[in-house]
């Protein structure tokens, strides 16, 4: 579906001003809150399209978002260091996670990302999958931003298969 079919497309002003939306509680939510939210669109996305294809509309929001949080509160960068702290700094702001990036090889075009506290699952039970695909598709678009090359990102360590970071392996894509 193209944007201009979208009944809601995407801009950073939907977000609102919570100053006067929000004068009480301000900003902040709990993080059960959040997760309510996710993981029950995830269910009825899965009942409706299967996990493949609930998984992709993740990957590709997760991936929107990653665009619009770079243009709005990381970028435009040239400078791997600067955009690692900028990075970090938003969000560990947001209170979505501390990030560390633990490679950096932007000639291979390989990354390898950490994710700790994260929003989306840290201190769930463990379970038999990684579950942070939105995460996958935020990460790619980050990248992407920065570095104007496409990647590929796949989690291979989840607070939700038992590692105690979430762990991102990033692999740009032959253009």
């Amino acid at each position: 579906m193209s944007d201009s079919q979208c009944n809601h497309p995407f801009s950073w002003e939907l977000l609102g001003d919570l100053a006067v939306g929000r004068p009480s509680l301000g900003p902040q939510v709990r993080v059960e809150a959040y997760r309510l939210m996710q993981f029950t669109l995830r269910e009825v996305l899965e009942r409706h399209y299967g996990t493949t294809v609930t998984d992709s509309l993740l990957y590709e929001s997760g991936y929107l978002a990653g665009k619009h949080f770079y243009d709005q509160l990381v970028g435009p960068v040239a400078d791997l260091h600067l955009f690692s702290k900028r990075l970090g700094q938003a969000l560990r702001d947001l209170g979505i996670g501390i990030l560390a990036i633990e490679e950096a090889d932007l000639i291979d075009g390989r990354f390898v990302v950490t994710v700790s506290e994260d929003l989306d699952c840290s201190g769930l039970p463990v379970l038999d999958n990684s579950i942070c695909t939105y995460d996958e598709g935020f990460v790619a678009a980050l990248l992407e931003s920065y570095s104007g090359r496409p990647f590929v990102v796949r989690e291979v360590d989840c607070w939700a298969n038992g590692a105690r970071t979430c762990r991102f392996v990033a692999t740009a894509c032959e253009v």
